[in-house]
């Protein structure tokens, strides 16, 4: 089997703010931006990686969610608890800095975890966690 992750799935409520972070301040290109207000359906990707996508969408635009999983959904998004994706770089300290600098809510610096790794984590615009663990 020859299997590849190729699209992943965050919601955002703001898609602004989200294409923002992600493009401007993860560095990610924009593959694609379709609809129109908060019903935005909005692909982006690490340059030089065209066949690994993150899709920012709305979190509640299935007609098979009810109002109750709607709002429990809003209440998840709130409290940081219901999207998270975990990125890699070569060099951690100089990302994180690089993020850092912009207007972006640090949930941890880098750090050496005891399971062998050495990570951080921020949350996008819509609460979603993004840890960046150092590879290489």
């Amino acid at each position: 089997m020859d299997i590849t992750i190729h699209t992943t799935v965050l919601p955002h409520e703001d898609p602004e703010a989200s294409l923002a972070f992600y493009r401007d301040v993860l560095g990610f290109e924009v593959r694609s931006d379709v609809g129109s207000g908060t019903m935005r359906w909005i692909t982006v990707g690490p340059v030089g990686q065209p066949g690994t996508c993150i899709l920012l969408g709305p979190p509640a635009a299935d007609p098979g969610i009810t109002d109750v999983e709607r709002t429990t959904i809003a209440e998840m998004m709130a409290k940081g608890t219901f999207g998270w994706i975990m990125l890699a770089t070569e060099d951690l300290d100089s990302t994180f800095s690089r993020i850092q600098a912009e207007d972006v809510e640090v949930v941890q610096e880098p750090t050496d975890q005891p399971w062998g790794t050495r990570d951080c984590a921020v949350r996008d615009p819509a609460g979603n966690m993004v840890r960046i663990q150092e590879v290489g």
